[in-house]
C-alpha cells in the first residue's frame, strides 16, 4: 500500500501518525521528535508508519520525498486500517 505523508519533524507531540483532513496532497500527517538532520526524521518516519500498522520497520520504503516535509511511502505486508 502506498501513502501520501506530511512530516512534522523536531515535534513535541512525539511519535504519532493521524489521519488528516483537508490537505489534498497528503491522507496522514506524521509527527517525529527527530530533527530533519542526517536522515534522522526519515527514519523517524519509518519507524512511526511501522508501528502504527504493525509491521517491521524494514517493510516501510520512503518512495519520493527524502528531503522534503511531503513523502510518499510504501508499507508492505499492512493489514487494513
Amino acid at each position: 500500500m502506498d501513502i501520501s505523508v506530511r512530516v512534522k519533524a523536531g515535534s513535541r507531540k512525539g511519535s504519532l501518525m493521524e489521519p488528516l483532513d483537508g490537505d489534498p496532497a497528503a491522507s496522514w500527517v506524521v509527527f517525529v521528535p527527530e530533527r530533519a538532520v542526517d536522515g534522522a526524521a526519515n527514519r523517524g518516519v519509518e519507524r512511526v508508519i511501522a508501528e502504527y500498522f504493525g509491521v517491521a520497520a524494514s517493510k516501510v520504503t520512503i518512495l519520493r520525498g527524502h528531503s522534503a516535509k511531503l513523502k510518499r511511502v510504501r508499507v508492505d505486508d499492512a493489514g487494513s486500517v
